[in-house]
């Protein structure tokens, strides 16, 4: 549910006198989820800059519908779950403390913002990983990346 309380809550809110970004970085956080959902409608609380970047992530949610489907369908004839912590993925590797990254099924792995800022660690399992900007890297290791209010950094098991 991203914007977090009923349409009431909503109704004659003036816009400047809330965290808009917050609104945005819920938005990335559910755009690689199974499911997506606004509890208000977006272009009724969010300005231009606002509304640009959450649409991008419906529209990233849209682009990555095929492969959730396939992924729902996985689940439902093994049980995996859809979305997976890293300690599930790779198991006794050190990740159980992890709880701001997941796996997208077994092929993507998820780092959103969620806190203030707009820097981050993202711990990189074994393998090669091409980030959401399309560079490959090493994994193994844990890396320190910028993400500005319009990125959602996600990675791609190669």
């Amino acid at each position: 549910m991203i914007g977090g309380g009923s349409f009431g809550t909503f109704l004659g809110i003036d816009a400047s006198q809330f965290d808009q970004k917050l609104i945005v970085r819920s938005a990335q956080v559910h755009a690689l989820m199974p499911m997506m959902q606004f509890s208000v409608a977006p272009w009724r609380i969010l300005n231009p800059q606002h509304l640009q970047a959450v649409k991008a992530m419906a529209q990233l949610h849209a682009t990555f519908g095929h492969y959730i489907l396939q992924c729902a369908r996985r689940s439902a004839a093994t049980g995996e779950p859809i979305v997976q912590s890293l300690e599930y993925a790779y198991p006794h590797q050190g990740y159980i403390e992890i709880v701001d990254q997941w796996m997208l099924g077994d092929k993507y792995m998820v780092a959103p913002m969620v806190d203030a800022g707009n820097s981050r660690t993202v711990v990189l399992p074994p393998g090669k990983w091409k980030d959401d900007r399309g560079r490959v890297l090493k994994g193994g290791r844990t890396i320190t990346i910028d993400v500005p209010l319009n990125r959602l950094p996600y990675y791609q098991k190669l």
